[in-house]
């Protein structure tokens, strides 16, 4: 990874979860927040393919993790998104070979990935916590706050997506522009 990259996505991630910490709690919907990293990972690996977003997935999970009010054993979110880059880079990968527009799967694919994604990501997290006793909430809150999540981040998605895939895009060697 260039220099220019691996700091573009540093700072990328870093205000991600400055503004999921400190901005997002204000708009929380029953202590359930919109997840600006799980956003900024598919963006990366739909720009960049399953190794780069798996590779952004694991450092914003492990700061997502670490990052205050965190209650939860450290390395769910990091799990999540891992899987989360995984899977979103494989729609990249999948699209790249199926269209002839190029790399960029089309808009609709982007919103069924974050859907996927977000549904994906959350349940990770949440069947994780259940399995290691790190989480006691019944089947309807836990329904809830996926749904609540899937809400957010689709929202989201047009305000966050073209901005990561910018920046991918920007940060991109002109070798490989062409």
């Amino acid at each position: 990874m260039s220099t220019p990259r691996t700091v573009a996505v540093v700072v990328a991630v870093a205000l991600a979860l400055a503004i999921q910490v400190t901005v997002f709690p204000h708009v929380a919907w029953h202590g359930v927040v919109p997840n600006l990293c799980l956003l900024l990972v598919v963006g990366a690996a739909l720009a960049r393919g399953p190794q780069f977003g798996m590779l952004v997935g694991f450092g914003a999970g492990v700061l997502l993790d670490l990052a205050p009010p965190a209650e939860h054993v450290i390395g769910r979110w990091a799990l999540a998104l891992v899987i989360v880059g995984y899977v979103a880079g494989r729609v990249r990968s999948e699209s790249a070979v199926l269209s002839s527009a190029g790399p960029r799967p089309p808009v609709l694919a982007v919103l069924a990935t974050v859907a996927v994604c977000s549904l994906l990501g959350t349940s990770v997290f949440t069947l994780v916590g259940l399995l290691i006793g790190d989480l006691t909430a019944g089947f309807g809150e836990i329904i809830a706050v996926i749904l609540a999540s899937l809400a957010f981040d689709l929202l989201l998605t047009p305000f966050v997506l073209p901005v990561v895939l910018r920046l991918c895009a920007a940060t991109e060697p002109l070798s490989a522009r062409a």
